[in-house]
């Protein structure tokens, strides 16, 4: 956590169980009342169509509540997946953890 800010950063592929994982644990942070949530992909190599779910998921989850999933410090893959699938928009991007925090005040 930073602040009131929970900041979520998976380390590694999410593939198979990790993202199933991944979904598990996004959709956790999501259902709190008022989640303020940032997820950090810097180290993530490679993510599979589970987590490009978990995702659209979580984002779908917070639109009703006038807001959207913040990403932040993308590998350049995950970058390039969320491009390619023209998904990009469904999020804020942010190159720095800390501007996607700032962003709630």
């Amino acid at each position: 956590k930073i602040g009131t800010v929970e900041v979520l950063a998976p380390v590694g592929p999410l593939i198979d169980d990790d993202a199933k994982q991944f979904a598990k644990t996004l959709l956790e942070r999501v259902t709190v009342p008022n989640p303020r949530l940032v997820v950090v992909l810097k180290e993530v190599s490679v993510m599979d169509s589970a987590a490009l779910e978990a995702l659209l998921d979580a984002a779908d989850h917070l639109a009703p509540l006038a807001t959207t999933l913040k990403l932040a410090e993308l590998s350049p893959t995950c970058r390039e997946v969320l491009e390619l699938t023209g998904l990009a928009g469904r999020f804020r991007l942010f190159n720095e953890t800390q501007d996607a925090v700032r962003s709630f005040i």
